[in-house]
This record gives structure tokens, sequence and C-alpha cells, in this order.
């Protein structure tokens, strides 16, 4: 059974076709050669023994003369037997001795029907009793035979028709399938190959969804990789600016020049520089290094956050002294490891560093971790792009922050999404499978 399946999986589509279509037709051929035959037999043997009783209800009818009149039934053959003298009236030939041979006359129910062979032909005979006598009753085999034929030919030919046009409608429908799946299996090749490629398919099914799906695909594609093609060059430039600066004042000490006044200060410069190469380097390991995590943290809530923010907040309020932090902090427990959630809390905290005017509000409570900066509202277009990698807003650096901050809260089951408020903007950590209630920090 497995080998079969494997078999029938490494099948196309036509392949596939063309086996059910060779097992439909020798089922049918089956049918016609086997069960079709018996069915007509026993169909028209039934509908003889109709014919018969029709038949023997007239000769009754006409007090047993009507074998004897011009208009009598040429398609049957009436017998009459006599229960008394235990014998037929008729004048009997040979033959027909012969096949009364075959029939036992002497019954005690209303009819009772019968067939049997002779000479290689089916006989089909009635027997109905009327008192002292029984009407034997034979079916002309000519006229049993050409009534066969008939309704066999009538049952072949719609038969036959019913399945070529059930075949034409199913090649139709096949090659509607195979078409447009060859066209997507071209188009496929083609991106592969770094090719130029259009797939215009009009359905609206399944396989219309999936050619759009594509087309969106590859449309979404061709944008993200326009975004880091400026990304790495907007990259490149951000990493040249330090190298060069630390090169050049390197290679002035050494020659016994200070650019910057002081040993000192061309030191600091060159520290300075190299803080910020530091961080841009760390920035796209920990993009690289958050593409690859996992939950393997132990299941539950078991990762206090309120120590994890308050460290980023010391951390963050050297960077500018002129913000004010505002918090509410619960204690509150997440569900995931330490390092990737300090991550997250630290870019979301530089986020709003970058853009906040004077304070910046954090709370943590039962529904999440929410930041807030007072900054300039986001456009919408920025808002639905926020954590794409390599989207940067204003004042950004690799646009790689809050793609961290996505990739980790979705890893641990939490969704991430920033909103304008009216007085700012405000970050969301929602926590999974919880009754939300109305946070302050939410619009109205």
């Amino acid at each position: 059974m497995k080998r079969l399946r494997i078999w029938a999986n490494s099948l196309s589509l036509l392949q596939q076709f063309l086996v059910i279509a060779f097992l439909v037709g020798v089922f049918f051929i089956t049918f016609f050669f086997t069960i079709m035959p018996k069915s007509i037999d026993s169909f028209v043997n039934d509908q003889m023994h109709e014919y018969l009783h029709t038949s023997q209800d007239n000769l009754i009818a006409n007090d047993l003369y009507y074998q004897d009149d011009d208009d009598a039934d040429a398609n049957v053959n009436h017998f009459i037997y006599s229960k008394t003298s235990k014998k037929y009236q008729n004048d009997l030939s040979l033959e027909e001795s012969e096949l009364l041979d075959n029939i036992d006359p002497d019954i005690d129910s209303e009819y009772y029907d019968g067939s049997f062979l002779y000479d290689g032909r089916t006989v089909v005979y009635s027997i109905k009793d009327f008192g002292n006598y029984s009407i034997v009753s034979i079916i002309q085999n000519d006229f049993r035979n050409e009534y066969r034929h008939a309704l066999s030919d009538v049952t072949t030919n719609m038969t036959l028709i019913v399945v070529f046009g059930l075949y034409t409608f199913l090649v139709i429908w096949v090659m509607t399938l195979i078409y447009p799946l060859n066209q997507i299996k071209v188009y496929i090749d083609k991106i592969k190959n770094g090719e130029k490629a259009a797939l215009n398919i009009h359905r609206k099914d399944e396989i219309g969804e999936v050619a759009e799906a594509l087309n969106d695909m590859q449309e979404e594609l061709s944008k993200q990789e326009r975004i880091k093609e400026e990304m790495i060059q907007n990259i490149s430039h951000d990493l040249k600016t330090p190298i060069a600066t630390i090169k050049s004042y390197s290679e002035s000490i050494k020659d016994g020049i200070y650019p910057y006044d002081t040993l000192e200060k061309s030191v600091d410069v060159i520290i300075e520089h190299a803080d910020r190469l530091e961080k841009k380097v760390y920035s796209l390991i920990t993009f690289n290094k958050m593409g690859y995590l996992v939950d393997n943290a132990q299941s539950g809530d078991n990762l206090p956050m309120k120590p994890i923010i308050q460290k980023a907040i010391l951390s963050a309020k050297v960077i500018r002294k002129d913000i004010h932090f505002e918090t509410n902090l619960e204690d509150i427990s997440f569900h995931g490891e330490e390092e990737p959630w300090r991550i997250v809390v630290e870019n979301l905290i530089d986020n709003a560093l970058r853009y906040a005017k004077s304070v910046v509000r954090i709370d943590l409570d039962e529904d999440g971790l929410f930041i807030f900066n007072d900054g300039e509202l986001m456009e919408e277009e920025r808002i639905e792009k926020l954590f794409k990698p390599y989207e940067m807003g204003s004042g950004g650096k690799f646009g790689l922050g809050l793609s961290i901050v996505k990739r980790v809260t979705e890893t641990y089951g939490y969704r991430v999404l920033g909103e304008n408020m009216n007085d700012g903007v405000i970050f969301k950590v929602l926590r999974p499978k919880t009754k939300r209630k109305k946070h302050p920090t939410q619009k109205e």
C-alpha cells in the first residue's frame, strides 16, 4: 500500500488522470460484459412474464378460444392442460412436447413463472391456475430476443453517451487545471533563475488565489530586495564614516599630530566612533541571531520583567538627560528568556528616546508592557511598516530595532504594535490570552 501511495504521488496530474480514465474504462468494460447482460436478462424475463400474464388474462376473457382466433397473440404459445386427465388439450408437435417436458403444469398458486435453457436458447414460460385446467404459456424466443436487443442497444447507447460526455468534461476540466499550474511552474522557475516573469491567471478559484498570492509575494520580494540594496548602501556608508575617522585620527596621532587639539580629545573622538561602529555591528548581529530564536524557555510566565526594565532605564537616562522618565511597574512576569526580552526593552526605550520631546512613560501591568513618548505622531504609512526589517523612520538607524522586537515577541507568543495617541506615540507588548482591561495609555 505504501509503495502504491509513493507511486501515485510521483505521477503528474495528467498521468493521474490517464490512470483514473483507464481504471474507469476497465470498470465500464467489465460492467458491459458481465453485470449489465445479467441485469438485462433478469429485467427482460420479468417483462416477458408480465407480458405472458396479460396474454393469459386475455385468453381466459375469450373463454379459452383466444388461441384459435385470427387476432391471437402471435408472440405467445398457449397450452391448455387438464388436471383431471393429466393431458394437454392441444395438438403438440415433437418440439413442443420436448419443451413441455421441462414444465410441471400442476400448480396450486395463481401464477408460476419460470425459465430454462433449451437447445442453447432461453425459454420463458408462465403457468396460470384455472380451476381444473392450467394454462401453460411460452413466449416466442424471437420476440424475447428482439426485446432484449432493443433494450440492450438503448441502454448501451445511453451509457456510452453519458460516459463519453463525462470523459470529455473531465478532460476539459483537467486541462483547465494543468495549464495554469504549468504557467505557475514556469513563472516560479523564471523567478528562481532571476529572470523577469509575469503571471496572468484570471481565475476566482483556489488556483487563482495561489496565482494572486505569488504575484503579491513577488512584488513584496522585489520591494524588500530594493530596500535591502538601499539599506546595504546606507549601512556601508554608516560603517565607512566611523572607520575612516578612526583610521585617519589614528594615523595622525601616530605622526604626532592631534586632529582635535589635544591627544586626549583626539582619542575621545576615536573612542566615540568606535562605540558607534560597535553598536551598528551589534545591531546586525542581534538581528541575525534573533532570526534563529526558538522558544526553549520553561513553560509559564517565570521571567520577572520589572528588574529588566529598571536596568534598561538606568542605562537610557545617560543618553538623554533632558528626558523625564515616568514609570508604573507592577511585579509582572513574562514567558521567555532574559537576554531576548532585555533586547526588546532596550530597543523600545531607545526608539522612544529618539523621538521623545520631554517625557517617556513606561507601564507594566497584567495586560503587558506599554512605552509612550511625547514625540511627533507617526504617519499612517509608517505605522503599517513599523516592524518590517530595513525600514527606517526619521532619525532611525539601520531599521532593525523594531523588527528584532517583533521576532522576539512573536517567538514567545506575544503581540507588539505601535499606535498614535493624542499627545504622542505608544508601543504595546500585549500578553496572550488575557482579559485586557482598559489601559490608561490606550486611545479612547
